[in-house]
């Protein structure tokens, strides 16, 4: 195991949730019908999703043959997205997305050992 000085320091709730899907306007009418969620459609790729009038706290995104996965993933918030992607390969994780920007952030996808897709992100 890690000592402290390595390990990220990762709150239990994540910071944000992405669902990506190979047909994005199912799957929001469908959360939207369960959840009652709150779908604000960016284009036709990509939509942010929240309770009622509260902010958004998630996303609804259109996968296609390049996406680097479909389902559902949760993102972490971390200090720093290129270290936590480090740690997670370094106790046997493997990067799934590689660090990129976003306008709520950066952001990176990595599976865990058992294949589990896991986001982190910082602001």
């Amino acid at each position: 195991m890690a000592n402290d000085k390595e390990k990220t320091n990762f709150p239990a709730v994540p910071g944000w949730f992405d669902i990506s899907t190979p047909d994005s306007a199912q799957t929001r009418a469908f959360y939207q019908e369960i959840f009652g969620w709150t779908i604000n459609a960016l284009d036709d790729t990509y939509a942010m999703v929240s309770s009622g009038d509260g902010p958004p706290s998630g996303g609804i995104g259109q996968a296609g043959p390049e996406s680097p996965y479909v389902g559902v993933v949760p993102y972490f918030p971390v200090a720093d997205v290129e270290a936590a992607l480090a740690q997670a390969e370094k106790l046997g994780g493997s990067v799934k997305m590689p660090p990129q920007d976003t306008p709520a952030g950066r952001i990176a996808v990595f599976t865990d050992p058992d294949g589990n897709n896991v986001g982190v992100m910082s602001s």
